[in-house]
């Protein structure tokens, strides 16, 4: 900031990245753009505008170092990493917002619970006015009261049984009430679980089944409120691997949502509020006014497009990458391990960068994993030094078998 610091005098830095490659297919309205506008002509702010290339969209760069797990984001991660490198020494994110300020659908089961009925309004009139039915209340409303009645453990043998024969959640392209409806339950399959086989299948089932006789959840804790920490918990796991794979040297990347005393003041909001429609930027409103900061431009806080802009780079990503991808998937070590069929993934990739409806975020899971192993196995015999307590190695890497189903878990299951 201005006379503070040893950057005393200069503005602050504020890098926007504008996905050239992707066209206009993201959705992005001139809303957006004007709000966009405004903030950078702040005089106290150097804009920076980012072009992204062909090279910074999704897949087409899968050079990544070793994180010390694999994640969805490394799919993405040059994209990242050229948005970061025009950045300062401190690089502040947004990442977590939607995760510790939004409800999870769930919570309408908590709030039932709660026997706090008249707060399902809003929400769920919001839901049926962007699905455009009138059946939206009454159906949502039977999910959240049928999960409100659910106990742990039912639910966690339901997700088994799902998992068992098969029974995983339609893939077409849902609006805004099937999502809800889908997310109200204790657990759903994850969305790679449409292509594991049979055997990691199973063997997930298994562990579900063996672990409802040992998992209970706590006192006072509620559905809500156990999917909105998985959630959270991980999306932080995503964002560490982010971090690690589009790292510059010598930069801090602060995502100051997901520091615990913001998770913590953010657990402290009530449900009823969460709930509310457009909560979010209301609520980012009162606190930035409690700091002082009161000249917002018109809109500020309104829903953009961001999912709809990050699917439509995903797609052109696909069918920039599809040979390299596919080349990936001739001998995967997912096949060698049991957990896929490399045919299906091929098929699977091929149909998605032809722009066939399918989750993108499990091909996302898939290519991820694929991508970290491989990485694993190259480094085999290296080892990383440090100090002593951050010492490990990696002498022999991983032995690929049949029946190693270890690893299926986080795609079978959420």
């Amino acid at each position: 900031m201005l006379g503070h610091g040893t950057g005393a005098g200069e503005r602050l830095l504020a890098v926007t990245f504008n996905d050239l490659a992707a066209g206009g297919a993201g959705g992005r309205d001139e809303g957006e753009l004007e709000r966009a506008g405004a903030l950078a002509a702040n005089p106290r702010l150097h804009h920076v505008v980012v072009a992204g290339e062909e090279s910074t969209l999704p897949y087409v760069d899968l050079d990544v170092p070793l994180t010390d797990e694999p994640g969805p984001s490394l799919v993405a991660a040059a994209r990242h990493r050229a948005r970061l490198a025009a950045g300062s020494a401190d690089h502040f994110t947004g990442y977590g917002a939607k995760q510790v300020l939004d409800a999870h659908p769930a919570r309408l089961a908590d709030l039932l619970m709660d026997r706090k009925r008249r707060h399902l309004v809003r929400p769920v009139a919001a839901l049926a006015k962007a699905d455009g039915s009138v059946m939206v209340p009454a159906r949502v409303y039977a999910a959240a009261r049928r999960l409100a009645r659910t106990p742990y453990r039912t639910g966690l043998e339901a997700l088994a049984q799902r998992l068992l024969h098969r029974k995983l959640d339609d893939d077409g392209p849902g609006g805004a009430a099937d999502a809800s409806l889908a997310a109200l339950t204790w657990g759903r399959p994850g969305p790679a679980a449409r292509w594991l086989t049979g055997e990691a299948l199973a063997e997930v089932s298994v562990r579900l089944q063996a672990s409802t006789w040992r998992s209970e959840v706590g006192p006072g804790q509620r559905p809500g409120d156990f999917r909105a920490r998985a959630a959270l918990a991980r999306y932080a796991a995503d964002v560490r691997v982010l971090e690690q794979a589009a790292e510059i040297r010598s930069q801090r990347l602060h995502a100051p949502f997901l520091d615990n005393q913001v998770v913590r003041a953010c657990r402290a909001l009530p449900e009823a509020l969460r709930v509310r429609p457009g909560a979010r930027a209301a609520i980012l409103r009162s606190v930035l006014e409690g700091a002082g900061v009161r000249e917002l431009p018109a809109g500020w806080g309104a829903q953009g497009a961001p999912a709809s802009a990050a699917a439509a780079a995903a797609r052109t990503g696909l069918r920039v990458a599809a040979g390299s991808l596919i080349a990936l998937f001739d001998t995967p070590l997912l096949a060698e391990a049991g957990l896929v069929e490399a045919r299906v993934v091929r098929k699977a990739l091929r149909a998605a960068a032809e722009g066939e409806p399918l989750p993108l975020d499990g091909l996302a899971d898939l290519v991820a994993l694929e991508v970290w192993l491989r990485r694993l196995l190259a480094r085999r015999g290296t080892c990383w030094t440090g100090t002593p307590a951050r010492q490990r190695a990696v002498p022999a890497g991983i032995a690929p078998q049949r029946g190693a189903l270890g690893a299926a878990g986080a795609a079978g299951a959420r």
